[in-house]
């Protein structure tokens, strides 16, 4: 899919500049849909980065790719 950006709120009223926090949960490739991207774009008080997440629809859960992070 498309990665969502800041400027696709800019129709939606006041939320990006409102916000103090936007994030983003996005699928890079359609043909794998448990793979999702979780982007913080904007972050008043914090670092902006994206996150790949896995997605269980089974659990309704979303979970860290980054294997040193997953529990067995």
């Amino acid at each position: 899919g498309k990665k969502p950006q800041l400027a696709d709120l800019r129709e939606s009223g006041s939320i990006e500049q409102d916000a103090d926090v936007v994030m983003f949960l996005w699928r890079e490739d359609d043909e794998n849909p448990e793979n999702i991207m979780l982007d913080i774009a904007k972050h008043r008080n914090g670092p902006l980065r994206s996150v790949p997440l896995r997605f269980k629809g089974d659990r309704i859960r979303f979970y860290s790719r980054d294997t040193k992070h997953q529990t067995k």
